[in-house]
């Protein structure tokens, strides 16, 4: 079943095809924990093409899935039905193909941008997944310090902030996120990890991230105010359950249970036209800020439209 979806009232036919399918949460319907599934979900998003997203049961592994994109796991795409698997390539292959006049341009300006940031989530697993007490300061330190590198960055004015010709000295920098005012590729990749150290360190260790840390703590909150980060975002309970095997506590760690709230992600609606479909999630295209429900066609076959 192919759907055509109005732009300013005319079909554009020569959109292109994009199915992106990313991991279901622990009900097999909603969106699960997976930076990289967020990661391309918020590209699409950004860059306001039409596109189709359907979630995952791991648990289930659909022979259909299996049979799409054999031995991958979600996130991967089909474009115009060609299978690509690669996160990396897939961000490179969109940025390329969904260009400019008609698709937003998303790489950073800066190359700093790029890297800002990058060592956070490696500190984080490592500090979550340890279970020796005596080695727990160390690993927090050490959590603390690429969280603190990533703050200085953030704080710190973009060249493009500082006038040369003025007098006012800028010592801090104005912009919303990474590399500007506007989500780039850079933040597609490094919000969802912050976020995930946000809930977990938090549910598991007691941990937040410093509120001296104003840099991030703005960061994180002019995200939050975007439709592009929440509306692509698993809810806080799936982070935790994501990490509640791999979350070795130190003995002497009690911290109590402590939940965080943001803005609630968006609810796929859950195909049920065929007893196949049940256990499926339902899938939505967006476009602008429309969007359009509809039952996954591409792993399971739709019956003829008469």
């Amino acid at each position: 079943m192919s759907l055509s979806v109005p732009q300013n009232g005319v079909k554009a036919d020569d959109e292109p095809v994009i199915e992106l399918f990313v991991k279901a949460g622990s009900d097999g319907e909603s969106i699960g924990n997976c930076p990289f599934s967020q990661r391309l979900f918020m590209i699409l998003w950004l860059k306001g093409v039409v596109f189709n997203v359907t979630t995952v049961d791991l648990k289930r592994k659909p022979a259909d899935l299996q049979n799409l994109a054999p031995g991958t796991h979600p996130p991967f795409i089909t474009f115009n039905g060609d299978v690509k698997t690669d996160v990396n390539k897939i961000e490179e292959f969109l940025e390329d193909v969904l260009s400019p006049p008609k698709y937003l341009k998303l790489s950073a300006k800066h190359p700093e941008s790029n890297t800002a940031g990058m060592d956070i989530f490696a500190k984080f697993s490592a500090y979550i997944k340890n279970s020796k007490p005596d080695a727990n300061e160390a690993l927090e330190r050490g959590l603390l310090k690429t969280l603190q590198k990533l703050d200085d960055y953030l704080r710190s004015p973009l060249p493009d902030e500082i006038d040369h010709n003025s007098i006012e000295d800028i010592k801090f920098s104005s912009r919303k996120f990474l590399d500007g005012d506007e989500m780039t590729l850079a933040d597609c990749n490094l919000l969802p990890k912050l976020h995930i150290v946000k809930v977990v360190t938090k549910k598991y260790r007691g941990f937040d991230i410093p509120k001296e840390m104003t840099s991030i703590w703005k960061y994180l909150n002019n995200a939050y105010t975007r439709e592009e980060f929440t509306n692509t975002c698993p809810s806080d309970k799936e982070i935790e359950i994501a990490y509640a095997d791999v979350s070795n506590k130190p003995r002497w760690l009690g911290h109590p249970p402590t939940h965080t709230k943001i803005l609630p992600p968006l609810c796929l609606t859950p195909a049920s036209p065929t007893p196949q479909h049940q256990d499926r999630c339902g899938s939505f295209m967006r476009k602008k800020n429309k969007l359009w429900t509809s039952f996954p066609s591409l792993l399971i076959p739709s019956p003829p439209v008469s």
